[in-house]
């Protein structure tokens, strides 16, 4: 794709359905862009000799546009963009309707348009969509009610209807855009391009976004992640609740449902992810206007101790913390405040303080080499003047250029200090909470902007015998392999116990007479899931007991489904439990992001408790070994109460080569190594299940 500079700043645009008819999308495209666009619009009508007093062309070919706005029925859509296209017309915006949102004939319509598209080299936007606008060439080329007021900040939503819900609210809060997208069906360009496109735009600050799904998540993760690096995102992402769309049959894939993957994703593309609305403009207007703070520290100054306790709660549930202040500020502290006033953090300057006393606490807050950022926090008192402690507010900030946010708590006479703040860039809040909120969004922002990612390591393996093993799942109906598949582990240089599947109990006691010690034996079937379940697991089996064993579990596993496959039974290596930690290592593969790395504690618990971490595969070493320290049990994998800590580098090999393995075949839907033993000597992976698509091998 462009840089999409013509799609946003056209010298001359051509509306194709154009038209002055009263309630049509046509109509109410000519009228906005008329109404501000600073270039020339063009209608396309064969059937108007003028629209709105402008002469009509019969055809978008004879325009000589830079940009087309196609707003025809769908069955004639697709033949304006192949004109469009014919024309050399390379930016094209389709309202239109009626594609693949309406079932198989929008769908094949839709493709078609694609195809076109591509065939053209067109920067499409659409179909379905409300339309773009750009606030620096005065551009609403949408069928929205409001035109957006001129900001720093480029929007992209899925949903039409909240745009113009957006616009309609910042309008009157004073937030202005860049750019603002609808992406509609997004049959083209999708918001991987635009996050692009803004990144490299030095007129686009921020980004910003709602969005119902993404449709390439790898591309996604990578083109966040180089411009995460300059400039920030934020999207509010729905469907947090949705579980998954398809049936799971691993421990992996029960647990990880889709705003995992998303969750991860984001994460690992550096996008600031908001749960709601506010949430979303709050850190997108502190991220356009505030400086970065170098810490976390935060210093509170208020006049009120209730709502200083609030903030202080607020910021103990944040990444942020109360600051520490030095000796000397402490000292400056108890020369400014009354008797009655709070020296340390939060700073209470009393209720009767004065714009006097107020202003000198920030100042001398804001001059602490500890203090990464203010919040001013007032309530109304007849002896403080707002407006003058906004001004003071902001005088101070740009004298000191650390981060600040206002907490003028209060009704209409917050309006004018709220203005003063605004103008300056500096956020007013009456929620605290929402204060900390913003602060905490730069903080991310930060260590966003200061990762450095490392390419995920190539190991050495056997790719040949991995797809000889997973291609026992050709001509099965069944495609699911269990332990019989341990030899892929070892493929991929994942340590396994000793041991071998057997289908006759005097092989099983040839198999332990060969391993030290007594053995653990599993019945093998890809019909039976949870062995544990039917005591299909016999652990601290002597030699003298392997052949009634062998005998017993098949019993069991015939009794238990009579029509079952039974391959044999495993006889293994047995893994001392007392001084290991039982931990899970697993993927699911999502339809967006593709494989889904899971960490966590494992055994029998592991969907009871779901102390689990997620990250998009391939990972990289650090990536992986973040991972071991995000879950809750942690400490049992460092080394708790007296207990000697686990091999930690082993289990992020073991992450790194699972992520290399699925990355590899993506046949693999999903896996599971559970449990995978973590001990202080090593680790090992004692079972393996996974399933598998034949037809991707």
């Amino acid at each position: 794709m462009a840089e999409l500079s013509e799609l946003f700043a056209p010298e001359r645009i051509a509306v194709v359905g154009a038209t002055d008819r009263e309630g049509s999308v046509g109509r109410a495209i000519m009228e906005n862009l008329i109404d501000s666009y600073v270039g020339e619009v063009v209608p396309v009508n064969p059937s108007r000799e003028a629209v709105f007093d402008r002469t009509a062309f019969d055809g978008v070919g004879e325009t000589d546009a830079d940009l087309a706005v196609v707003v025809v029925p769908p069955e004639i859509a697709v033949d304006a963009v192949r004109e469009a296209g014919e024309a050399g017309i390379r930016s094209v915006v389709v309202i239109t309707a009626g594609f693949g949102e309406t079932g198989s004939d929008g769908a094949a319509r839709e493709q078609e348009l694609r195809a076109v598209a591509e065939s053209y080299d067109i920067d499409l936007v659409g179909p379905n969509s409300l339309g773009i606008m750009s606030t620096p060439v005065g551009m609403n080329a949408s069928f929205g009610p409001e035109d957006a007021e001129s900001g720093r900040m480029s929007f992209m939503s899925q949903s039409g209807a909240f745009i113009t819900a957006v616009l309609d609210w910042a309008n009157e809060q004073g937030i202005g855009f860049k750019d603002v997208v609808s992406l509609g069906n997004k049959a083209v360009l999708d918001e991987s391009d635009f996050v692009e496109s803004w990144g490299d735009d030095a007129a686009t600050d921020v980004i910003i976004g709602y969005l119902e799904g993404i449709d390439n998540g790898q591309r996604f993760i990578e083109t966040a992640r180089e411009v995460t690096q300059e400039t920030p995102i934020v999207l509010v992402k729905s469907g947090r609740t949705d579980a998954g769309a398809q049936a799971a049959s691993s421990h992996t894939g029960t647990i990880a449902g889709s705003d995992e993957a998303y969750e991860a994703g984001l994460d690992q593309a550096g996008v600031i992810r908001a749960e709601s609305v506010q949430e979303l403009f709050d850190a997108a207007r502190v991220l356009e206007s505030q400086p970065v703070p170098e810490r976390d520290g935060v210093a509170v100054i208020t006049n009120a101790g209730g709502p200083g306790v609030m903030t202080t709660d607020a910021i103990g549930d944040s990444r942020l913390s109360m600051a520490s202040f030095s000796e000397e500020t402490l000292d400056a502290f108890r020369e400014t405040l009354p008797a009655g006033g709070n020296v340390y953090n939060p700073v209470d300057v009393v209720g009767d303080a004065d714009n006097e006393r107020f202003r000198d606490a920030v100042d001398v807050a804001l001059a602490d080499e500890n203090v990464g950022s203010v919040i001013v926090l007032a309530c109304p008192t007849a002896v403080l003047d707002y407006e003058a402690l906004a001004e003071d507010t902001v005088a101070l900030q740009e004298q000191h250029g650390k981060p600040v946010a206002a907490c003028f708590m209060g009704g209409a006479r917050v309006d004018a200090a709220e203005n003063a703040l605004g103008e300056a860039g500096i956020p007013n809040y009456f929620d605290p909470a929402r204060a900390v909120g913003g602060l905490d969004a730069l903080s991310q922002f930060r260590d966003i902007s200061t990762r450095e990612y490392q390419e995920p390591t190539e190991f050495d393996v056997d790719r040949e015998r991995a797809r000889e093993i997973l291609s026992a799942v050709e001509d099965r109906a069944d495609t699911r392999l269990g332990v019989e598949a341990m030899e892929l582990l070892d493929a991929y240089g994942i340590e396994t116990p000793e041991g071998s599947i057997v289908d006759a109990p005097t092989d099983a006691l040839e198999i332990a007479e060969g391993i030290d010690g007594d053995v653990v034996m599993k019945i093998v079937s890809p019909d039976i899931l949870h062995k544990s379940d039917i005591g299909g697991v016999k652990v601290g089996v002597s030699h003298e007991n392997v052949y009634d064993a062998y005998e017993d579990l098949v019993s069991r596993a015939r009794n238990y489904q009579p029509d079952a496959t039974i391959i044999g039974v495993q006889v293994q290596e047995m893994v001392d439990l007392d001084t290991g930690v039982e931990t899970i290592v697993g993927v699911n593969r999502d339809p967006q992001f593709g494989p889904l790395l899971l960490f966590g504690l494992g055994g029998i618990f592991v969907e009871t408790l779901e102390d689990t971490t997620f990250r998009v595969a391939p990972v990289s070493r650090p990536e992986a070994a973040a991972m071991t320290d995000e879950i809750d049990a942690a400490p049992l994998l460092r080394g708790a109460r007296g207990r000697d800590p686990v091999d930690i580098d082993g289990v992020v090999e073991t992450i790194q080569r699972l992520s290399q393995l699925v990355t590899d075949f993506p046949a693999i839907l999903e896996l599971d190594i559970n449990p995978l033993v973590a001990a202080p000597d090593g680790v090992s992976a004692v079972d393996v299940r996974l399933t598998v698509d034949p037809d991707r091998l």
